[in-house]
């Protein structure tokens, strides 16, 4: 029997609950084999911390591909994060041209930008290169601002339902399948997901109650959790179901601890995965 690989390309923040530091825990407790290709190496991540220390491995992304290739390493699915250059971009695209196997499958999370603004190391050039990565993708997870920066529209604090239907649609046009689309807030005050399927022409919108608590991370616990679901077997609808669930949880065990800023505690909610994976 074979296992699933997957490999996840995103950098390391050696302090920090982000990126691969949550992306290998969460899927691997998915039972899936999980891979790493770091973008870069951090002392932190770069949200709350100054002076935090940044090594780039742009270099060194060909060597590794090559020395896969030589070995015949490949991969079920591959799962990109923070990619810390635009030259990167071009190097992961030959990695998944090379690397994914036939059937495999690609989620993109255009991790560049929250709250109406790029990250500090990006621009609107670097977005529209992400662009053209998403268009590799199976899958592609943007929030709102990110998703604004690939349409080039202005981003605002809240949208309608209708206008967050409309830039799914748009989105379209940047995935070879299916747009996860987050940050709608209900009426209801729920916070809810739109998953375009663009081949079977359906939209559908996934609600989670809303926790209000901000923190670093939480787009990389929901996409790793989402990950995980699909490469289990789980439908769009049913993984961002369970992604949202878990990612509530992890805030909640979070909140009330003023020491802990820089991430959630989504290490204390894998034990739940196995009850959540009956939603």
């Amino acid at each position: 029997m074979k296992d699933t690989k997957i490999l996840t390309i995103q950098d390391i923040s050696c302090f920090g609950q982000c990126s691969i530091t949550v992306a290998l825990p969460m899927i691997s407790a998915f039972g899936i084999e999980t891979a790493i290709l770091p973008s870069a190496i951090l002392s932190t991540h770069t949200s709350g911390f100054t002076d935090f220390t940044v090594r780039d491995l742009t270099e060194d992304l060909p060597s590794i591909r090559r020395h896969w290739e030589k070995e015949g390493i490949d991969f079920d699915a591959i799962y990109t994060g923070f990619i810390a250059s635009a030259e990167q971009l071009g190097y992961i695209k030959d990695i998944i041209d090379s690397r994914l196997r036939s059937d495999g499958l690609v989620f993109v999370d255009p991790a560049m930008a929250d709250n109406g603004e790029f990250y500090s190391v990006f621009d609107q050039e670097f977005a529209d290169r992400m662009g053209e990565l998403c268009k590799l993708g199976d899958f592609i997870l943007p929030n709102t601002t990110e998703a604004c920066f690939l349409l080039h529209k202005p981003w605002k604090p809240h949208f309608s339902k209708e206008e967050m239907l409309e830039m799914a649609h748009e989105l379209a046009d940047f995935t070879k399948r299916y747009v996860i689309l987050k940050g709608y807030e209900s009426k209801n005050h729920e916070m809810g997901m739109i998953i375009l399927d663009k081949i079977e022409s359906t939209v559908e919108i996934v609600y989670n109650d809303k926790v209000d608590y901000m923190s670093h991370g939480t787009g990389d616990v929901f996409a790793s959790a989402f990950v995980g679901s699909v490469m289990v077997g789980k439908s769009p609808s049913q993984a961002a179901k369970i992604a949202g669930e878990f990612t509530k949880k992890a805030i909640e065990r979070t909140m009330g601890d003023e020491t802990h800023t820089y991430g959630v505690k989504f290490e204390q909610v894998i034990p739940e995965l196995y009850d959540l994976l009956k939603l």
